[in-house]
């Protein structure tokens, strides 16, 4: 049956009681969500001044916590395209405000969430916390991802049958993860990202099951066989200082179509100016 939780917080304007199940082959899966709850503000937009976008704060509960997020929408936007954002680890919301301005001038919105730890994880911990039949906090980071999703979906800009994930590093891991568990997203972008190769691991040689199973849960490539027909889109340097490419190549094998990879050569991690026209045309098949 798989480690079950429940995790309820009665400070909730809506008292969502949150389950979370494991299979036995290591796939994470949640409950049904209930309807977004969450708060919006229009900001001034300190970090495009020149472009017409409008910025706005929003704030939305997820697993008893208040998620902080930068919504950016085109200028004079109407039933746009959007796309949830994810940072690397380290990196906040308003950091990646460079790549959403991009994204914004290819005419599609972006919800760019500050991720709980800022993107950083504590695999031991969870570890820790799985064992005792607690939640990870890489399971609520998963789960934050589809509750943005949400909250993207009704937003008045919005069309909601176009939405996209897209993650930089640590934030890909996610992005896959999470578009695996909720088919509404037509598709996923990694940047700079890769799965942590346990599918190349016999469980029969395996000596402790239980972390097996957790450390399947938290691999991107345990899902990889659930996003069709979602697309996987993967963009890397043969030169990454900080995921080796071929770690990259190796997830991008494992999935199935419809899938693309698109390589550079810069000595750098995360998104590069050379990226910028395929992820454009990628994103033009993914959302039109």
């Amino acid at each position: 049956m798989g480690i079950f939780g429940v995790i309820y917080n009665p400070s909730n304007s809506i008292e969502e009681a949150l389950s979370w199940e494991v299979s036995k082959a290591g796939t994470l899966s949640f409950s049904p969500r209930e309807e977004p709850v969450f708060t919006v503000q229009e900001i001034e937009d300190p970090y495009s001044p020149e472009d017409p976008d409008i910025l706005k704060l929003v704030s939305f509960e997820s697993s008893g916590e208040n998620v902080q997020a930068l919504l950016r929408i085109p200028d004079n936007a109407f039933s746009v395209p959007g796309i949830v954002l994810l940072p690397g680890a380290g990196v906040s919301k308003e950091g990646e405000q460079g790549l959403a301005v991009e994204l914004s001038k290819m005419g599609y919105a972006t919800l760019t969430l500050d991720q709980r730890n800022k993107g950083a994880i504590n695999v031991d911990r969870d570890l820790e916390l799985f064992r005792a039949g607690l939640e990870p906090v890489e399971y609520l980071m998963v789960y934050d991802v589809l509750k943005a999703a949400d909250v993207l979906s009704v937003q008045p800009e919005i069309d909601p049958e176009r939405l996209a994930v897209l993650g930089e590093s640590n934030g890909g891991r996610f992005a896959i993860i999470a578009c695996a568990l909720e088919p509404s997203l037509k598709g996923v972008m990694g940047i700079s990202t890769s799965g942590y190769g346990t599918e190349g691991v016999d469980p029969a040689s395996v000596a402790d099951s239980e972390a097996y199973r957790f450390y399947r849960s938290i691999d991107p490539d345990t899902y990889l066989s659930a996003l069709p027909p979602s697309r996987l889109v993967m963009f890397h340097s043969f030169n990454d200082t900080v995921v080796p490419h071929d770690l990259a190549l190796r997830t991008f094998d494992l999935a199935e179509e419809p899938k693309a990879m698109y390589n550079t050569t810069e000595e750098t991690h995360g998104f590069t100016a050379s990226m910028r026209s395929d992820l454009e045309k990628e994103l033009a098949q993914i959302l039109s």
